[in-house]
């Protein structure tokens, strides 16, 4: 049985995380924490099964106590999208896993598994925010597993309209007049998100009992293509011939890395492989969007 304390559970990762994990109660024993006022429905089929504390009304103390935790899994982030502030940044990226991550070694907690970003830290305040983290990982791995896992652009059905891939496939299917794009010459890794929860679930029970020290996973589907390849791969799996795709609408953003590399030979060294490519993963994106269009 590995307990496990996990922050994030109500994005979009994190619920999927919790959903592989739940389903497992003979192996995992989950404790959530999240914010009160953080809107649950992607989890709420869990919640009777698993502890939850709100971070807001209860003091962290409380939230170890007699716990005996054996993993702390950090999956909660602010990309920094809806007009956040750099404190509303810092929060989740930086300052809760800081105080999580003393909190657990204090406590006695064997392994802590952050999510991390494969994003350059000098794109944005979010990914930034994730690198300083990280070192503050790696500065405290002689105390504890350090695992740190950087993830590409991982997608699937239902997420968030502010995700690069969601917005493409939702305004296709919508067949929209036209979207506004970049050149699309940028290559990305894209990766399904069945395949990163493996990942992840990989990494735990490798770690969850090893000896102190820092890890570093990169998680991806081996495979990057150009962005411009994605959305016409994405539009003809749609079947749209009416959206005016507009590419070089939009410049590039300061520091944009052209040619995104990840390394998951450490994934494959546990035991992982992707199993979805880019057409399989899109195909079952786009027909559980069109599902959820129709009801």
């Amino acid at each position: 049985m590995v307990r496990i304390l996990m922050t994030g559970a109500t994005g979009y990762l994190g619920s999927h995380l919790l959903e592989r994990l739940a389903a497992s109660p003979d192996r995992y024993d989950v404790t959530v924490i999240k914010r009160s006022f953080s809107c649950d429905a992607r989890i709420r089929q869990w919640l009777p099964h698993i502890r939850v504390f709100d971070m807001d009304k209860a003091e962290l103390a409380s939230v170890f106590d007699g716990r005996g935790y054996d993993l702390i899994l950090h999956a909660a982030t602010d990309y920094g999208r809806k007009a956040s502030t750099l404190a509303d940044i810092l929060q989740p990226n930086l300052l809760l896993p800081l105080r999580l991550l003393e909190a657990g070694i204090s406590h006695g907690v064997r392994t802590f598994v952050n999510t991390d970003t494969m994003l350059d830290k000098r794109v944005s305040g979010y990914s930034l925010s994730k690198r300083q983290f990280r070192e503050w990982l790696e500065s405290l791995s002689h105390r504890v597993v350090a695992v740190n896992v950087s993830l590409e652009h991982f997608y699937g059905p239902g997420d968030d309209d502010s995700k690069f891939a969601s917005f493409v496939v939702r305004s296709l299917l919508r067949n929209v007049e036209s979207i506004a794009l970049t050149e699309g010459t940028q290559r990305r890794d894209f990766v399904y998100i069945d395949d990163v929860v493996d990942a992840f679930v990989r990494v735990i029970e490798a770690h969850a009992e090893s000896a102190p020290g820092y890890r570093h996973y990169e998680v991806g589907s081996g495979v990057p293509v150009p962005v411009r390849q994605f959305v016409e791969t994405a539009r003809a799996q749609c079947g749209n011939t009416a959206t005016h795709l507009r590419f070089g609408a939009i410049p590039l953003r300061e520091n944009e890395a052209m040619d995104v590399c990840v390394d998951i030979s450490g994934l494959q060294a546990l035991g992982w492989t992707p199993r979805w490519t880019l057409e399989t993963g899109l195909a079952h994106t786009i027909e559980l969007e069109q599902e959820s269009i129709l009801v």
